[in-house]
């Protein structure tokens, strides 16, 4: 059993965001119209229901009706030690494209590595690990 997923409405941009996570962490993308579920309440072709699923799951829709867009405050999405070292550095390089580092990915005086960033889509994610891997980047 899984525990939450996040589910995110977009404003209008959920094929798009969705693309993006799924072109960093992999994973298999499903993307569902507002069509495909015979829904009449927005753009036909606009995302009814998206879902990644792999090392990172992710789900969303573009806003519709009377849902509201996305906006965060108070929040990350934590990846601490959820892959090699490498990959986390790659990921956090990925999500800062065009997005806000926060605070850089680097050894943090506690020992382990760690930073944060806001990508082009509003998420605050937290990347990280422990251990040896930390005092050799």
């Amino acid at each position: 059993m899984q525990g939450p997923k996040v589910y995110i409405h977009f404003p209008g941009t959920a094929r798009e965001a969705l693309g993006f996570y799924a072109g960093i962490f992999g994973g298999e993308l499903a993307l569902y119209t507002l069509e495909e579920f015979n829904r009449t309440d927005g753009d036909p072709q606009a995302i009814a229901h998206g879902e990644l699923n792999g090392v990172v799951c992710l789900a969303g829709s573009d806003a519709s009706g009377e849902d509201r867009p996305f906006r965060s405050e108070g929040m990350m999405l934590s990846l601490l030690g959820t892959a090699e070292p490498a990959v986390l550095h790659r990921w956090f390089d990925q999500l800062g494209a065009s997005g806000e580092v926060i605070d850089p990915l680097s050894v943090k005086p506690w020992g382990a590595s760690d930073g944060q960033v806001r990508d082009r889509y509003g998420l605050h994610w937290l990347i990280g690990y422990e251990g040896a891997e930390a005092a050799q980047k």
